[in-house]
């Protein structure tokens, strides 16, 4: 599932070459058909990102929402611009001629077809897209989310009221934080299960929920109430950070023990980038024992039983 960092990343792409155009919005594979001809024609005016849901904001009021889910993404054709100042883009540089695309989602994956003439842009659609937002040099698919609604500005509102605080969006970090450490400490929950639920903190998924507990050393399945206020403010500042990194690179990197080359291998290497998620049976990067993998509300979960005992 696309956690927290790749929203914020695929609201910066909408705001580099979408936002401000009138867009063409229709729905190919048919099922958003009532939904795209609510906003067809209008202009973009905003694209913003709280924990893992994406928020379109349309001339009128309206807002499509969107959350991934297990298996959505956006495919970006066209002009797509870098994300982060300073970093290349990955698709085709200001060229509509090319049929290119950068996909984000689970991960973020140049897609690339054949060089063409000018009658290749737009593409034609691809799979299953649910919908299609085409801008006068760029597009912007979207196939298999959880949720694909259009909802005016006071429902978009009560949405982001049911969330839990975001690091990024929050006017407050600190007084955001303690309301993450209230959330948390007043449920006999597991901690483990309690950082994936967005009611309490919104974006982290399973690999953030896993690095974070190994950062603070902390049994996921302890319950809430047992954690410390302290480590609770503790894991919500380390978020924070992680989330801002995630953001800026486009990868989940948790290991603080790196130097500049080790950062650079790791962002080349996935394998490299962990100190317990999708490493079940192998040693602890710490102390060697094998990192157990056990299940908690559904979701694999990844611990060192030494480590956070």
């Amino acid at each position: 599932m696309p956690e927290g960092h790749t929203v914020h990343r695929i609201a910066r792409q909408f705001r580099a070459d979408l936002v401000g155009h009138a867009l063409r919005v229709s729905s190919p594979q048919g099922r958003f058909a009532a939904g795209a001809a609510r906003i067809d024609g209008r202009r973009l005016e905003s694209a913003t990102a709280v924990g893992k849901q994406l928020f379109l904001g349309f001339e009128g009021g309206d807002v499509l929402r969107v959350h991934l889910g297990l298996y959505g993404a956006w495919d970006f054709y066209g002009r797509v611009s870098p994300v982060v100042a300073g970093q290349e883009a990955r698709g085709s540089m200001g060229a509509p001629r090319l049929r290119r695309a950068v996909r984000m989602g689970e991960g973020e994956t140049a897609l690339r077809g054949p060089d063409g003439g000018a009658e290749d842009f737009p593409p034609p659609p691809v799979g299953q897209v649910r919908v299609r937002l085409a801008a006068p040099e760029s597009v912007a698919d979207l196939r298999g989310p959880t949720a694909c609604e259009v909802i005016d500005e006071d429902a978009a509102a009560l949405v982001v009221e049911r969330l839990g605080p975001d690091p990024v969006t929050a006017p407050d970090l600190r007084a955001a934080g303690e309301v993450v450490v209230d959330r948390v400490v007043a449920r006999g929950v597991p901690v483990g299960q309690l950082l994936m639920e967005q009611s309490v903190v919104a974006g982290i998924g399973n690999i953030y929920r896993a690095e974070l507990l190994f950062r603070a050393r902390l049994d996921p399945w302890t319950p809430g109430r047992h954690v410390p206020r302290e480590l609770v403010r503790a894991i919500w500042h380390d978020w924070a950070v992680l989330l801002a990194d995630g953001i800026e690179t486009g990868a989940i990197l948790t290991r603080e023990d790196l130097d500049a080359d080790g950062r650079a291998r790791a962002l080349a290497d996935p394998e490299q980038r962990h100190w317990v998620y999708g490493r079940a049976g192998l040693p602890c990067r710490v102390c060697g024992t094998p990192v157990l993998v056990e299940e908690m509300a559904t979701r694999k979960l990844y611990r060192c039983p030494v480590c956070q005992a």
